[in-house]
């Protein structure tokens, strides 16, 4: 595990986009696991930014997302589409068609799950996976619990999560309860792991994750036991690890 300090969100963005731009320069056919929220933002600003310069090709690559809420269709405002399309798709030249997002309007909660699970094995499987840290030490929606989720499935939320994610829909009744989620084994079999984290809110998430107990009570603390995992962490999330 590599471990990145950086000052602030924006040199956090920019490494993590390093680190991103430079598996699609070294692969430009790579399939990458992309994650929504607010941490990942300004790393795809950054991405924008280098491909308006010139500096990357997305025409070739494929993504797949964490997760997607139960019940909002792709053009819904606060749907996990729609964010990919307006923070990064709409924005460079790949192809949609090579861009996959759980069917939060599939009812069949089973069918949703074997059908995202088969479609990123058609993939050939993520060279890279982007994560962010939930408050709790969820990633993806993969929350806190008494066993690790092996493949992609349906989640009920958690106070804290619908809590934290409130502030994106006009009141907390209207966040959704369920979402359908990647699960660990999908996360882990990734050949390489990106997790990026800022913010004091952090901090204790991020702690118990790199050196705590590999527990389900700490989702992200199975990344310990994957052989590739660089973590970008700004001065904030990293104050209680010396």
């Amino acid at each position: 595990m590599n471990i990145y300090k950086t000052k602030n969100y924006d040199e956090m963005s920019r490494r993590a986009a390093a680190i991103l731009s430079a598996q699609v320069i070294l692969k430009p056919d790579c399939v990458l696991g992309l994650a929504t929220g607010s941490s990942p933002v300004g790393l795809y600003e950054c991405l924008v930014k280098q491909y308006q310069n010139g500096e990357l090709d997305f025409s070739k690559v494929t993504s797949v997302n964490l997760d997607e809420y139960k019940g909002l269709a792709p053009d819904h405002p606060q749907s996990y589409r729609k964010f990919m399309d307006s923070h990064l798709f709409d924005h460079i030249n790949i192809d949609k068609t090579h861009t996959f997002v759980p069917n939060g309007l599939e009812e069949d909660s089973d069918k949703a799950c074997r059908d995202y699970d088969l479609l990123i094995e058609q993939t050939g499987g993520v060279d890279l996976q982007l994560l962010g840290l939930g408050n709790n030490g969820h990633i993806g929606f993969n929350e806190p619990g008494e066993t690790f989720q092996c493949g992609t499935h349906c989640i009920e939320l958690t106070q804290s999560t619908i809590e934290a994610n409130k502030r994106f829909f006009a009141s907390e009744a209207e966040v959704p309860r369920y979402a359908y989620t990647m699960g660990i084994r999908s996360i882990m079999c990734a050949k390489k792991i990106l997790l990026i984290v800022s913010g004091k809110a952090k901090a204790e998430a991020l702690k118990a994750a790199l050196y705590g107990p590999v527990t389900p009570k700490v989702p992200a603390s199975v990344l310990q036991l994957h052989p590739d995992v660089a973590v970008v962490a700004d001065e904030e999330a990293m104050q209680l690890i010396s």
